[in-house]
């Protein structure tokens, strides 16, 4: 595997004025951007639905094998790469944060991280007929309400997506206080875990005592909301530690550690290696 100082993010073109890309692709566009087997994240959301065939990819040190009709979202922060892709037929929909709608946004954030789901064909009928329409719509650039209609279509395709998703998912009508609670501080903690670092500041910014946040946490979790803050950190000092060639130290400070040594005795603490011990350990 390529490691670069950094972990790539992937943009899109500087040419693509209304920061949404949608397409059908097949097997050959896997094999053509080598980029794709290479760990990245995005600056952008990507929807996918896959037709037909067989996906190899990993996210964030996890494995899947799609070899179902299904959906993925993954969000800009995921590092994931692209294996292998046989026989497949898939719609992709890549698109900024400015271009969705504000409720889906706050859904997204709500549900995420999401795995692959696999979905029946009269799901797969309806997402194909509404990606065929943002495929559509994205080709008639010179139409004059072109950028409204695209942004508006592929709308219709996040809200079908996320809707799928709400299935497997507990309404957030029917959430106790302490599950909301609890869904709150993930999303806060996945905002800010680079820069806030005790769980009385997510109190704060909860606007709930320190004591509440813990109870709440512990009950829907079994685990403190220092343990999950850690975790958090843990999981991020993996992913550069692992895709990336930074050192020890930058990665410390790039976490909010400016005491590097500190930095490496929570890691072991954490996870039973050293942090060069974790990327000696995992290295191809």
């Amino acid at each position: 595997m390529i490691r670069k100082k950094n972990i790539p993010v992937r943009s899109l073109p500087e040419e693509c004025f209304q920061r949404i890309v949608v397409e059908r692709i097949s097997s050959d566009f896997f094999e053509n951007d080598k980029g794709l087997n290479i760990s990245h994240r995005h600056d952008y959301h990507i929807f996918v639905l896959q037709e037909k065939g067989t996906i190899h990819a990993e996210v964030d040190f996890e494995a899947y094998v799609n070899s179902e009709p299904g959906i993925m979202y993954q969000s800009p922060g995921q590092v994931h790469r692209a294996l292998k892709a046989e026989d497949a037929n898939v719609y992709m929909l890549a698109i900024y944060s400015d271009n969705i709608n504000a409720n889906y946004l706050a859904m997204l954030q709500y549900l995420t991280p999401l795995k692959p789901l696999t979905i029946d064909t009269t799901d797969l009928s309806v997402l194909k007929q509404a990606f065929d329409l943002c495929v559509n719509f994205f080709n008639q650039k010179k139409h004059t309400l072109y950028l409204t209609m695209l942004k508006d279509s592929c709308n219709a395709v996040v809200g079908l997506i996320i809707s799928r998703y709400l299935r497997e998912s507990k309404s957030l009508d029917l959430l106790s206080r302490f599950e909301r609670v609890t869904k709150a501080f993930f999303s806060s903690l996945e905002e800010y875990f680079w820069t806030i670092k005790r769980p009385a500041q997510y109190a704060q910014k909860l606007n709930i005592s320190i004591a509440y946040l813990n109870e709440c946490v512990k009950n829907e979790t079994g685990f403190s909301v220092s343990y999950h803050i850690q975790q958090r950190i843990i999981l991020e000092a993996k992913r550069l530690l692992y895709h990336s060639e930074k050192s020890i130290k930058e990665i410390s400070l790039a976490l909010g550690y400016d005491d590097y040594a500190y930095f490496s005795r929570v890691f072991k603490k954490s996870t039973g290696v050293t942090a060069i011990g974790f990327r000696n350990g995992n290295r191809e």
